[in-house]
């Protein structure tokens, strides 16, 4: 169960604040038993005036609700409460037991065992029964104290018109109850009778076993949340005042200086100001191997420092730290419905009441057709208790947070279920190139001038892309630096997105920018055409510096390299291996694209292609080969990403990347694109297996029972096997790793 409820927005995302006004609050919900509860508790909140939307998951035992800012959210806890739940909004405290308690299913149990020896003994020969007085007494507790819940949750389901689980149980168990004590006083003077004591009692006691295994399989499924929780520390060291004093995590500011000793945990995300170490970010990242920090390097609250003292001068903390943030995707991810799911709950909402009348015909028809009563009611009892619809409502569930948890522990964030059913379908994984494939840190690789004079050429281009953010003026900027060229200032400065930058610098108008937006302005580039033909060979973004006077005229060249990462040709042909194939959209001019995806192993390039025209490349694909995933980093990429199927943004880019997209990769590694569409298609494939077996146990249980095939201790044992057994299933997804 989720320990607490939270408010925040609908579009919260790992880095940024939430950008939409609706609220969102995230309640714990008690009392579920099985899909019929998930549908009456999302209709009663749908009702409440201001929802938006409802959405419970029986697995997480939470509703994910988005209402209106003006709407109560107490009338969501009244709400529920009429339904026959219970929910709160104040926290939850965290139990000091790692499972419900053991001692009522030892308990019934103990008292259950007696009961059923006879039974056990009969097919050896050996008809003996315990006295029916005391079968009266084992029986009693078992129904009335250990099984009570049965009657509770039966009765409020009864009071909102409707069925649950613990109805068929309740009547089920009763019904067997009602006529060993009928059977009893009958045949009194008369010896003791066969009496159906065993059958109510041995259902109760394995209802009560099977939700006990099913709560701890539960929450092993779930563990990967806890594993993140617990990589926050508790205390942390600041220095104020030139004095280190230990305090409270939550009295960290943005601003502290925290200091950090080897072996602890980093208490908040910052910039290391002093000192260089080794950070181990697997829980986060997934980075298996520690990674090298220095003075000016971000870390990570929650990893674990190496071996040299830092320290950190915070820039996140609380909520709005990178861990936080991840915690938030993950708990969104394991409480959202995948569309699959729909189709239970529609079978669900019709699922107890057509139960509830299949009993009612075994009871007539074996009573009326044969006149043993008896029989009857044992038969209808078998049919109330095996068709338990628990396993309908945690087959997805129970798979999706199974899945979802494991891929965040290999660096692989789902923001939503839905991502992670998409995901499994896709057949094309459009690349960009910028920090995607290559490293996102271009270098002034090459600088070719008219006039053969290196520095002025360097200075006026610095110049101009002085006030611009992007990687390619940033590149040129930091040659500059190192060459120790002249800084002139520049005014009047203009951007076109996606073609490059203009500025007065000095008297003279210039501009730097592509090749494409240099004809489009009537440069002449003739002078150094062949040198530009050359180093687009060779895989160099190609920048241009031009004069903007009455002559419009090229100065330079500027060759712009980026380094590819180690892991893009792997990355690519893990995705062919698994028949998906990779195309790259790139801005790059088309030489220096299909220069970049030869390297790769890439065929399909499409080159040249503006920021606002990526998304509408991404459709075209869509529509020529089916379902379409998008990776990228930048802002230009998230009209790409939100365009896709599902989008996937690498965690070293921007929020807007981020915002835009169904799946976060924490790591800069491309391979993990692969990764998590493995992980999508295994967890579909247990979705479908559990969905598969929870239907087929019902499609062919409940005529079994109503043929008379099944007693009601055989069909308890089952109901409770079946809810078991999907929730293990799911949990064999807890041993995936990425291939690579």
């Amino acid at each position: 169960m989720v320990a607490d409820f939270r408010l925040h927005g609908s579009n919260a995302d790992l880095k940024g604040p939430a950008l939409d006004t609706s609220i969102q609050i995230r309640l714990p919900i008690e009392g579920m038993t099985c899909a019929s509860c998930v549908a009456r508790v999302e209709k009663a909140l749908k009702k409440v005036p201001g929802v938006g939307s409802a959405e419970v998951n029986l697995a997480t035992e939470t509703a994910t609700v988005t209402f209106a800012a003006g709407a109560r959210p107490e009338s969501l806890v009244e709400a529920v409460h009429k339904a026959g739940y219970e929910a709160r909004l104040a926290p939850v405290p965290h139990s000091s037991s790692t499972d419900r308690s053991w001692w009522p299913v030892a308990a019934s149990a103990l008292l259950t065992l007696p009961l059923l020896v006879p039974m056990a003994l009969d097919p050896f020969g050996m008809h003996w029964a315990l006295p029916g007085w005391l079968q009266l007494v084992l029986a009693t507790p078992v129904q009335f104290v250990f099984g009570a819940r049965f009657y509770r949750a039966g009765w409020k389901a009864l009071l909102a018109r409707t069925g649950n689980m613990d109805l068929l149980v309740a009547i089920g168990t009763s019904a067997a109850y009602a006529l060993s004590v009928y059977l009893l006083i009958r045949h009194a003077e008369h010896g003791v009778p066969h009496l159906y004591f065993e059958a109510g009692a041995a259902v109760v006691t394995l209802v009560l076993l099977g939700k006990w295994l099913e709560h701890r399989a539960k929450r092993q499924a779930s563990e990967a949340i806890r594993a993140l929780q617990a990589l926050r520390p508790e205390r942390a060291r600041v220095r104020r005042d030139g004095q280190e004093i230990d305090v409270p995590v939550e009295s960290v500011k943005v601003g502290d200086l925290v200091v950090v000793r080897p072996a602890e945990r980093v208490a908040a995300d910052g910039e290391i100001v002093e000192g260089a170490t080794h950070v181990d970010e697997s829980l986060i990242t997934g980075e298996s191997l520690p990674v090298g920090k220095g003075p000016g390097e971000r870390v990570t609250g929650g990893s674990v420092n190496a071996e040299g003292l830092i320290v950190v001068r915070a820039t996140a903390v609380g909520a709005q730290s990178v861990l936080a943030r991840i915690i938030e995707m993950v708990e969104t991810a394991q409480a959202r419905k995948a569309p699959i799911q729909r189709l239970v709950d529609q079978v669900s909402a019709v699922f107890v009441p057509v139960v509830l009348g299949i009993a009612a015909l075994t009871l007539a028809a074996w009573g009326i057709g044969t006149g043993d009563w008896e029989r009857a009611v044992l038969d209808a009892v078998a049919v109330l208790v095996i068709a338990c619809p628990c396993a309908l409502g945690l087959a997805t569930p129970a798979a999706v947070i199974a899945g979802t948890g494991v891929a965040a522990k290999h660096g692989v964030l789902i923001k939503d279920a839905e991502a992670l059913e998409i995901a499994h379908r896709v057949r094309v994984v459009a690349f960009d190139k910028t920090g995607t494939l290559t490293v996102g840190k271009p270098t002034l690789v090459a600088l070719e001038t008219a006039s053969g004079e290196r520095s002025p050429a360097l200075a006026l281009a610095a110049a101009v892309q002085s006030g611009s953010e992007h990687p390619l003026a940033k590149a040129v900027t930091e040659a500059a630096k190192r060459e120790r060229t002249a800084t002139l200032p520049a005014s009047e400065t203009k951007v076109t997105p996606g073609r490059g930058i203009e500025a007065r610098v000095g008297e003279r108008r210039l501009a730097v920018g592509s090749s494409r937006w240099m004809r489009e302005l009537g440069v002449d580039l003739s002078a150094l055409a062949d040198r530009q033909a050359a180093l687009e060979r060779e895989g160099l973004t190609v920048s241009w510096l031009a004069e903007l006077g009455d002559a419009r005229r090229a100065l330079a060249l500027l060759g712009i390299g980026d380094e590819l990462k180690p892991e893009a040709a792997q990355a690519v042909a893990e995705l062919a291996s698994r028949h998906v194939e990779s195309v790259m959209v790139s801005g790059d001019s088309r030489v220096v694209a299909e220069a970049i995806a030869a390297r790769v192993g890439i065929k399909n390039v499409r080159a040249e292609v503006l920021p606002e025209d990526k998304a509408r490349e991404v459709q075209a694909l869509h529509e020529a080969h089916g379902t379409v995933a998008m990776v990228g980093d930048g802002i230009n990429d998230a009209p790409a990403l939100a365009a896709a199927d599902v989008g996937f943004a690498m965690g070293s880019g921007t929020d807007a990347a981020m915002h835009a997209s169904g799946v976060t990769l924490m790591r800069g590694d491309p391979r993990l694109v692969a990764a998590a569409i493995d992980i999508s298609r295994r967890t579909y494939a247990k979705i479908r297996q559990n969905l598969f077996w929870a239907f087929f146990y019902n499609v062919v249980g409940i005529p079994l029972a109503a043929l008379g095939f099944l007693s009601p201790v055989v069909a308890g044992a089952a109901m409770a096997l079946s809810s078991v057994s999907v929730v293990t299933n799911a949990l064999l997804l807890k041993r995936w790793k990425p291939e690579s």
